[in-house]
């Protein structure tokens, strides 16, 4: 597990006209042309269900504010630009995450937690608006994939020539380098493979990659919005790719083999370097300008959603934000409610918040008529 503190939120100086959160002086060499935006995908409806020693916990918060010398709507280029409603809207990261082992004998989940970017960006890239980094990474045939996923891609994503200018090519570019170089690396095992979900928060626009089947859950004032989809093999879109390249899946396998059609690493199941793969690790992407109703993001691998569905996560997190007000009890809630369903696998969660503040009670209005609704269930029809 990694993650980082956030403990300043000095911005630092720059002697030119700064634009869209970026030091204009330190972009001369920025290309013009933008990758066009992948589609965006309409929510998911939440999928329901698939114990215990070794656990690892942690918090951590940062409060980055606003600065005189920025527009509070700052963000990255070559994401969406925020509109003009809640210009003054400027979120505020902090964050927890909670793992157990579950009954597998080994733990093979990595996760990455960084509520402060800017400390990790360097000064020529002029960053200068906030923004946040988290992933979480569920490894299978061994840890070493996930590992080396969760402590190489975002360096991968901030060296990469397109960063800043064209943020998705460059995080594209940059799990595709992961894979490659998990094939090539001698001291790592290419059989080992893992899943990889990040969260890039550049200003107020948060940018979704998703390569796997963990998953990305928004909570907006109490409705669920998955912002990732689950590559399984039998998933419409995939298996179609799959078939049309010669692949077969059997009970919901890969060639038998593998339960997700996207990972990274698996060597020995893919083919030679720039050839089309039944099992690839081209990133699926989902963006969101990030405004006050948007409370909290919930990421979890697949051993969470299996027995949990994402409005009923998106539920519990949010009363029990508004008991204690701490996501990392969140996430350990959770993990424990998830084993407690009989979670037939390691359990990784992460839940990150944009406010100090709790989220407002939502007020509903009296009827005089009696109803027989589960708050779940009521939830579900305010989202509908």
């Amino acid at each position: 597990m990694k993650e980082m503190m956030a403990p300043g939120t000095n911005m630092s100086p720059c002697n030119g006209e700064i634009e869209n959160g970026f030091c204009k002086g330190n972009m001369s060499a920025i290309e013009e042309n933008q990758e066009v935006s992948d589609g965006l995908s309409q929510p998911n409806a939440g999928k329901p269900p698939r114990n215990h020693p070794g656990m690892r916990h942690c918090i951590s918060q940062a409060s980055l504010g606003a600065t005189s010398a920025l527009e509070p709507n700052t963000v990255m280029l070559g994401l969406k630009s925020p509109s003009s409603d809640n210009c003054a809207y400027v979120p505020i990261f902090r964050s927890g995450s909670y793992s157990e082992m579950g009954p597998k004998q080994y733990m093979e989940d990595e996760h990455i937690r960084i509520d402060n970017l800017r400390e990790q960006v360097d000064e020529s890239k002029g960053l200068l608006s906030q923004g946040a980094y988290y992933g979480v990474f569920d490894g299978h045939g061994g840890i070493d994939a996930a590992s080396f996923t969760q402590n190489n891609l975002l360096s991968f994503i901030l060296e990469d020539s397109h960063f800043p200018s064209m943020v998705k090519k460059a995080v594209r570019n940059a799990f595709q380098k992961a894979d490659n170089t998990l094939a090539d690396t001698k001291s790592l095992d290419s059989s080992s493979g893992t899943t990889a979900l990040i969260a890039l928060i550049l200003g107020r626009t948060m940018l979704i990659a998703n390569a796997g089947d963990s998953r990305a859950v928004l909570g907006k004032r109490g409705r669920a919005i998955e912002l990732s989809k689950d590559h399984k093999p039998n998933a419409t879109s995939e298996k179609l790719r799959i078939e049309k390249l010669g692949g077969v899946i059997f009970d919901g396998y890969l060639n038998g083999q593998l339960s997700v059609a996207r990972a990274l690493g698996d060597w020995h199941i893919k083919g030679a370097k720039g050839s089309k793969d039944l099992l690839i690790s081209d990133p699926e992407f989902e963006e969101v300008v990030l405004s006050e109703e948007d409370e909290f993001l919930i990421i979890g691998c697949d051993g969470l959603w299996d027995v949990m569905s994402s409005q009923y996560a998106v539920t519990i997190v949010r009363k029990e934000l508004m008991l204690h007000n701490d996501p990392e009890k969140c996430s350990k809630f959770l993990v424990k409610e998830a084993l407690k369903r009989n979670c037939c696998d390691n359990l990784t969660v992460l839940v990150i918040c944009f406010s100090p503040d709790p989220p407002p009670r939502i007020e509903i209005p009296k009827t005089t008529r009696r109803r027989s609704i589960s708050a779940e269930g009521l939830d579900l029809l305010k989202g509908c």
